[in-house]
């Protein structure tokens, strides 16, 4: 058992958003001695899920549902697993921006390195758009898909 200043050091949180995660239903199991909150196996891994879903962009009144879900036991696993994959499409979708984004920062750190060796943009310039090296071309063309 784990002590919410503990829960707060592990997942790098404030105090106050593992109250608030509490008072909205997030740990429904959660112990309690004298009043004290008790974090067990169940609410660490209920907090990895949390924090997965939130940081994927769902928001808490969301997140509450999928936990009511997983405490009315196999007739939502169908909904639970749905959820799921509606957050894995956004990740993948951000994933793939974010690798965009990386290609042109790739891409552009090549162009200047190659432009401060040979001291113009000029021989850069003449291999745009689809006359640069494999690697670089590659990172070219998806950052400008």
């Amino acid at each position: 058992m784990y002590t919410i200043g503990q829960i707060s050091e592990m997942f790098n949180l404030p105090i106050s958003t593992l109250r608030y995660y509490d008072k909205e239903g997030l740990f429904p199991q959660m112990q309690r001695r004298s009043g004290i909150r008790r974090f067990g196996e169940n609410e660490v891994e209920a907090l990895r899920v949390i924090e997965c879903l939130k940081a994927s962009g769902l928001e808490i009144k969301d997140i509450r549902l999928f936990m009511d879900w997983a405490t009315q036991g196999a007739e939502t696993y169908e909904k639970r697993k749905e959820l799921f994959e509606a957050r894995r499409e956004v990740i993948e979708a951000e994933i793939t921006n974010l690798q965009k984004m990386l290609d042109m920062v790739k891409f552009k750190c090549w162009y200047y390195e190659t432009a401060i060796k040979n001291g113009n943009e000029d021989g850069i310039n003449a291999m745009l758009p689809d006359k640069l090296p494999p690697e670089i071309q590659k990172l070219y063309d998806n950052a400008h898909s």
